[in-house]
């Protein structure tokens, strides 16, 4: 996937020497965060830019199969500012060079291409005033696909069960108990700047009403940055799931090598192998130990996790590794 990323990106620093393509190329990114560069190859007439295409569109088949999505998932390849400081520096008389995010969070340089094919190391210690431009894969569409792998493989292992049927005391209730997350921040994102914002998303573990275990995968798209405190009112748990009036949450963020088919392989697996003694048995390490170091060097980052979270929980909870904390509260959903 990488060599795939790098060849794509001499072919678009090549490209920017045609300067009606490379006003188009500027033009898409000081008007939105990220720009899907098929659909961008795609709708230009510039021939440098056509001529990307195909090449561009072959790249983002292999890249979904090397992140175990399907087909269907798309165009999944985009190009960014590198930093938000840049754009002042962005104008006609600038040709940007093009850098592919490092796969190591904690790499000390990035290599940079520009429109002759020579190659630069770029500092990652502070954001460069040259503007260059980011290519890297599309995260947030990558990150939605692969939590629906993910939830399906939960679902097809019988990791997912149906609560049971409802007693008549239930059933007058007409609704359920749930957590809701009121706020939430984390310290480190385990983000650089030239990787953008993060994809956070949660697994939520406990055990069924069967008895088995049992994982639910909640995205949170709004936990863009470390350091910033969110608001989300989000439910968390819905506890008409659980056996157990306990469950835990382990919070991780989406990198660009994440295979979801391996992701899911490797968590089923492990808790599958954890049987209902009776009595409430925390799931955390079972998750964290499943994960293999790397499929790819850049894989999911753990970056928190909650024990023996409770449904009458409330206020701030501090998680495990000291990286986040949350406030929740008790949350009861009406049926209409």
């Amino acid at each position: 996937m990488r060599s795939t990323e790098q060849d794509i990106a001499r072919a678009l620093s090549a490209s920017l020497r045609d300067p009606r393509w490379r006003a188009q190329v500027r033009a898409a990114a000081l008007g939105t965060e990220d720009v899907d560069l098929q659909s961008l190859a795609g709708r230009t007439a510039a021939p440098q830019g056509r001529n990307l295409l195909a090449a561009v569109s072959a790249a983002d088949r292999r890249i979904a199969d090397l992140k175990g999505l399907p087909a269907s998932t798309g165009s999944l390849l985009r190009v960014r500012l590198g930093a938000p400081s840049m754009r002042s520096h962005l104008n006609t008389k600038v040709t940007p060079w093009i850098a592919v995010a490092a796969t190591d969070d904690d790499a000390t340089t990035i290599t940079a291409y520009d429109s002759q094919g020579h190659a630069h190391a770029v500092d990652t210690a502070r954001v460069p005033d040259r503007p260059l431009y980011i290519l890297d894969i599309d995260v947030t569409k990558a990150h939605r696909a692969g939590l629906q792998v993910l939830q399906k493989a939960f679902v097809d292992k019988g990791l997912t069960s149906a609560p049971k049927a409802a007693n008549s005391a239930a059933a007058a209730s007409a609704g359920w108990w749930a957590t809701k997350v009121t706020a939430i921040e984390v310290n480190d994102d385990e983000e650089p700047w030239f990787k953008g914002s993060a994809e956070m998303f949660s697994l939520v573990t406990g055990f069924g009403q069967d008895g088995a275990a049992r994982v639910d995968s909640v995205d949170m798209p709004y936990l863009d940055y470390d350091g910033t405190v969110y608001y989300p009112n989000q439910i968390l748990v819905n506890w008409s799931n659980y056996k157990y009036n306990l469950a835990d949450v382990v919070m991780m963020e989406d990198d660009d090598g994440t295979n979801y088919r391996a992701l899911a392989q490797a968590i089923t697996t492990a808790l599958l192998t954890v049987t209902d003694q009776g009595t409430y048995i925390p799931l955390v390490n079972a998750v964290l130990s499943a994960i293999p170091d790397g499929w790819f060097t850049d894989d999911p980052d753990y970056v928190e996790s909650w024990y023996t979270l409770a449904q009458n929980s409330s206020g701030r909870l501090n998680g495990a590794s000291g990286n986040g904390w949350m406030t929740v509260e008790p949350y009861f959903v009406e049926q209409f």
